[in-house]
């Protein structure tokens, strides 16, 4: 088994608090709602924090039925969120799972920096490489970007 790891950074003008609260803790009821088009549910099993499933379920003639996530640690102190991909996934039959941690810091500014790091744990000996993920990584900065028009525009919304 090959592992890899790919890390990214952001930087977004929207606090931590409220950007963790949306992106990661209501994410199962605001990402269907922004992205009717792509999610059309997401299921929790469990209280939703370590050991709780995520089933993210895509509409219609998505190239994904769903994905399911196991959540590893959610931190709303520290806004640090840790997941597993365990099932589901383009990539699935390359890999045993993919294991990712979210950690948005607050910025001088009043924003945030947001950490993102994903480990993909291949099957034998396959090599991955960051084109191979390229489609997953544009389709989260697109969710997060999506999220943070949102709070701009709703000031109000998870303050």
């Amino acid at each position: 088994m090959g592992v890899f790891t790919f890390s990214d950074e952001f930087t977004s003008p929207i606090p931590p608090a409220r950007l963790f609260k949306a992106l990661i803790v209501d994410s199962h009821n605001l990402i269907p709602k922004l992205m009717p088009q792509a999610v059309k549910s997401i299921d929790i099993i469990g209280d939703g924090g370590a050991g709780s499933i995520r089933q993210i379920n895509f509409t219609e003639g998505s190239h994904l039925s769903f994905v399911k996530n196991r959540v590893d640690e959610l931190n709303e102190e520290t806004f640090t969120y840790k997941y597993t991909l365990i099932e589901g996934g383009p990539l699935m039959d390359k890999l045993e799972s993919i294991s990712y941690e979210v950690k948005f810091e607050p910025t001088p500014e009043g924003g945030s920096k947001n950490k993102m790091r994903s480990t993909y744990y291949t099957k034998g000996d396959i090599e991955l490489k960051e084109e191979d993920i390229k489609e997953g990584k544009s389709r989260a900065l697109g969710m997060y970007k999506l999220c943070e028009a949102y709070l701009t525009q709703n000031p109000e919304a998870y303050a």
